[in-house]
């Protein structure tokens, strides 16, 4: 047999599949997983001792905002500490590309969650891929276009529809982001650059996404009051889109909405079996976006997570800082503006029902710019296998590992990953199914979790010992190597 690069032995093997752990060794060659089984006679230029742990495909977080955070800062700690080697970007509606704001301008909310001013932006998609390619970060990144950037491209006024000229421009970057690689089409149609544009108009859309092969991933229009006719709209784009459809961080927010996760389940449920869907979840009971002033409600507490006027602001809870300039919680959110929060507005209950779906993916849903982010940046995966899977009971951890790997694999088309055979992609995290969990707080959100012992991506380790490596051997994962699921559960 041909000399290993690296052999981990001994190791529980979880291969991402959901089937029960087995004691193996594994050898890596290259970039691949050469040989999984007893290897004790097998040569390798190093050994990786794996007693007493668990070794995982890697993670996938399927819903991140880390388009620019993976150039800005290509080692990626934040993620790769958590045992992440593939990062979903472009959600929501939001992604670098393909937009042109002046340089010193700061781009409209939420985008200027991910560029705070338009010398980040990219003119075209193929730019910001070959940005990727040439400074590559330690993990692999499968992007979106964001259906608000189309429109801020192609769009003057935001407050209605696009005309047919202004759908014509947005088509055609649209083509032409695909064309260059982009694998799919976010919509954020909770948010303003999107909240008045019509169904017809991201149908308009998504059928090029679907005729190119991609799929389509969306912040519902509504996760409250309307949740049921948002899981209905998202059903009709993708059915008469032509394209799997991706219902993003699934919740039910307000407490007039609480235990309604039966009710929307049930109805994704009822669509699943009808055509591709699916869905994901981070586990916690708070949200992070923009604070909007005239988007408040609904939320018993809100943690600023950032605040351009005032900084010294970030990590405050609203309501005291309004108390203390004696303003309303509208005014307060006003005077901060440009801001972030931290919205608790979910119940533990439906987070767990919904975190327990057998179709739910896991995504962090994290801003890496964030002065105070939430701790689901730095925290989501550990919390999933350390907190619901091992100390909850929640579901099995042979299942926690197969909602962020084979599971999201599978949906997104992602060739030889997200599992342990030979042939895959040799993206592994190696952890501590015992001591395995979050670190990260709202006190204190940016700390590594525990029990994560070793993280290697595409054959290379950049994450050992509680630190990284320094290596960066991710990849653009472009539409072209991709295969998208097509077909309804029931098939």
């Amino acid at each position: 047999m041909e000399k290993a690069d690296i052999k981990i032995e001994g190791a529980m093997v979880c291969d991402g599949t959901g089937a029960a752990l087995f004691k193996a060794d594994v050898a890596i060659l290259d970039d691949r997983i050469q040989a999984v089984g007893d290897l004790s006679a097998q040569p390798a230029g190093s050994v990786v001792s794996g007693a007493g742990l668990v070794l995982a495909p890697g993670f996938i977080d399927v819903h991140t905002h880390d388009d620019r955070a993976v150039l800005v800062d290509p080692s990626h700690a934040c993620k790769v500490s958590q045992g992440v080697t593939t990062v979903v970007t472009g959600n929501c509606g939001i992604s670098l590309a393909p937009l042109k704001v002046p340089a010193d301008k700061r781009p409209a909310p939420p985008l200027d969650l991910i560029a705070p001013t338009g010398a980040q932006l990219f003119d075209g998609f193929g730019d910001y891929l070959s940005a990727l390619d040439t400074a590559p970060p330690a993990v692999n990144v499968l992007p979106q276009i964001g259906h608000s950037t189309l429109r801020l491209a192609a769009m003057e006024d935001l407050t209605r529809g696009a005309s047919g000229r202004e759908l014509s421009a947005m088509l055609s970057l649209l083509e032409d982001s695909l064309a260059a690689g982009a694998a799919g089409f976010s919509t954020g149609l909770f948010y303003r650059p999107a909240e008045h544009a019509p169904t017809e108009e991201v149908i308009a859309l998504v059928k090029a996404v679907g005729a190119a092969g991609g799929f389509h991933s969306t912040h519902m229009r509504d996760e409250g009051d309307f949740v049921l006719d948002s899981i209905d709209e998202t059903a009709r784009i993708g059915h008469e889109g032509g394209a799997p459809v991706v219902i993003s961080h699934h919740k039910c927010t307000g407490e007039a909405n609480h235990g309604r996760s039966v009710e929307t389940l049930a109805r994704i449920d009822h669509y699943r079996v009808q055509q591709p869907m699916a869905l994901d979840a981070y586990p916690y009971e708070a949200g992070s976006t923009v604070l909007d002033s005239a988007r408040l409600e609904g939320a018993r507490k809100i943690l600023v997570s950032w605040s351009e006027p005032r900084p010294d602001c970030a990590g405050r809870d609203l309501d005291e800082l309004a108390a203390e300039f004696g303003m309303s919680r509208q005014e307060t959110a006003k005077m901060l503006s440009p801001a972030g929060g931290i919205f608790f507005q979910m119940d533990e209950e439906d987070v767990r029902r919904i975190l327990a779906h057998p179709a739910t993916m896991i995504g962090s849903d994290g801003l890496p710019h964030d002065a105070r982010p939430h701790p689901r940046l730095w925290g989501t995966f550990p919390r999933v296998l350390g907190h619901y899977a091992r100390d909850v009971g929640l579901f099995s951890l042979e299942e926690a590992v197969r909602k962020m790997t084979g599971l999201p694999a599978a949906r997104f088309g992602l060739t030889d990953r997200g599992a342990i055979r030979p042939g895959a992609y040799a993206d592994l995290v190696l952890f501590n199914a015992d001591s395995i969990i979050d670190s990260a707080t709202y006190e204190n959100p940016m700390q590594p979790a525990a029990g994560i012992e070793m993280v290697m991506v595409n054959g290379r380790i950049v994450w050992r010992d509680g630190a990284s490596t320094g290596a960066r051997p991710g990849r653009a994962i472009r539409l072209k190597d991709i295969k998208p699921r097509t077909v309804p559960d029931a098939a």
